[in-house]
């Protein structure tokens, strides 16, 4: 499964603040998107919990995050075949932006039973000490793990 994910400078600039703000606690939540074509998304907007992280472990409030969504629906018109939750994001302070054993298990665990939806986008944030913004972003589906998702700004 191929996927490319528009993430424009301004989401970029509003995760490297978050980031900042976080220090070295772990942050996440979820990734809204437009489907521009099939595999094809803009990312619209993310949730952010930045509660439940710690310096290693990050797992999302699912009621938090829920709400988030549903304002993103809301805000779209319902919409949901164009505009609809396309996975998670959490960042990565002091490791990797690869995703860990047990994020993969997580997200495996998410599409392969836990939810009803065909495949989920996994983004992994870190900031550098240049406070450049390093990212990865894998797709699950129920036929295939950890698969690269093409980024761009535009």
């Amino acid at each position: 499964m191929t996927i490319k994910m528009i993430l424009s400078p301004k989401l970029r600039a509003r995760l490297k603040s978050l980031l900042r703000r976080a220090g070295r606690r772990e942050i996440g939540g979820i990734l809204m998107a437009e489907q521009l074509a099939p595999g094809n998304f803009r990312l619209v907007d993310f949730s952010v919990d930045n509660i439940t992280g710690r310096v290693a472990h990050f797992c999302r409030n699912p009621e938090q995050h829920a709400a988030a969504l549903e304002r993103f629906f809301v805000q779209t018109g319902h919409e949901y075949s164009k505009y609809n939750y396309l996975g998670e994001w959490h960042s990565h302070p002091g490791f990797s932006v690869e995703p860990s054993l047990q994020d993969i298990s997580s997200m495996t665990k998410l599409v392969r039973g836990e939810r009803n939806i065909d495949f989920s986008v996994l983004m992994i944030v870190k900031l550098n000490w240049m406070c450049f913004l390093n990212i990865s972003a894998v797709v699950f589906s129920k036929q295939s793990n950890g698969v690269p998702v093409l980024l761009t700004k535009n």
